[in-house]
């Protein structure tokens, strides 16, 4: 992937905050997306947020090919030709100079860069909805653990202000990193997206045994915390459906089967959440090919299907859901 992987430990963070989501935790939440990821799905619905640090978005229809942008690059990561501009992202630094240049606004950076007090500042602007819905912060990603350190501290901050919190990971970092942010939360959203070790690294770039390990570790964790303290971390599985890739019979019969039998206690709810290219605009932007071209949202009779695996293999109804767009049929 270009570059090492580990949890930073930095005073300022590359986020993108995403106001008003349904879809992150319960009640009506504000997102915040963490950039870097130790995976490489290849379904990434957040292709902008793979790689560490601030990129360029570009939007073609925009451009009037004035080629300013070309002219002031630093690193010459820009070049012109009859589609358009076309990024050399190996040699762009996303230091945004290009972006200021831009008289048609067809470049612009990915993500803001926020003091851990400036991003609370800026979610607890939507503390009156969250009390009105229900809701709070949710930190996504990328992969939220890779800033263990900062997010601490975040977190912390918006439990001093009452704000319920969630934490949204693939579980492929440390333990230690996990371990650290569990205490702060009020809900954990964890990824398992196949279950077949081979199959995971074929479609992620990483295998799944310490995803799996560090969600048996969770499910410890809260155990102890309701008999030790009384007190409830919900846990959400969350499974995308991929046509051809992880929507598959087989796939969600294992899954279902590793839920029933190591984690169904604590398990508030297990959601397959349909497959959307909606993301594809995103991968035009970064100029990237989206690997799903043509392949159209999902049929209910497709998902209930699967839903039908996962109940035969012992898990009950009301705890399983089905998100996103579905096509009646």
């Amino acid at each position: 992937m270009g570059f090492i992987m580990t949890y930073h430990k930095s005073t300022v963070m590359t986020v993108e905050v995403s106001r008003g989501t349904t879809h992150d935790g319960p009640g009506l939440r504000t997102t915040v997306f963490t950039k870097g990821c130790p995976l490489a799905c290849r379904w990434c619905q957040n292709p902008e947020s793979i790689t560490p640090g601030q990129e360029i978005w570009y939007e073609a229809a925009k451009c009037i090919g004035c080629s300013e942008c070309v002219k002031i690059c630093p690193n010459a990561a820009l070049g012109l030709n009859e589609t358009g501009i076309q990024i050399l992202r190996s040699k762009c630094t996303g230091c945004g100079a290009c972006v200021k240049t831009c008289p048609a606004k067809a470049l612009s950076l990915t993500g803001t860069v926020w003091t851990s007090d400036g991003l609370v500042h800026e979610v607890l602007k939507d503390k009156p909805y969250y009390k009105e819905f229900g809701g709070g912060v949710t930190v996504s990603g990328g992969e939220p653990l890779l800033h263990a350190d900062f997010l601490q501290g975040f977190f912390q901050k918006l439990k001093a202000n009452g704000i319920h919190t969630a934490l949204d990971t693939c579980g492929c970092l440390s333990g230690e990193a996990l371990m650290q942010l569990i205490p702060q939360v009020d809900a954990i959203l964890y990824d398992i997206k196949l279950l077949d070790g081979a199959k995971h690294k074929a479609l992620t770039g990483r295998g799944n045994r310490q995803i799996l390990d560090n969600l048996t570790a969770v499910a410890e964790y809260i155990r102890q915390l309701r008999q030790e303290e009384n007190r409830k971390i919900l846990l959400w599985i969350r499974t995308p459906l991929i046509p051809g890739d992880t929507s598959t019979k087989e796939n969600i019969e294992q899954i279902a089967g590793f839920i029933t039998e190591n984690i169904l206690d604590v398990t508030e709810r297990w959601e397959l959440c349909a497959f959307n290219a909606a993301c594809s605009v995103k991968y035009v932007k970064m100029q990237r090919p989206w690997p799903y071209e043509g392949i159209a949202a999902m049929k209910q009779s497709d998902t209930d299907k699967l839903k039908g695996f996962a109940l035969a293999r012992g898990i009950p109804e009301d705890k399983l859901i089905v998100t996103g767009i579905v096509i009646q049929s």
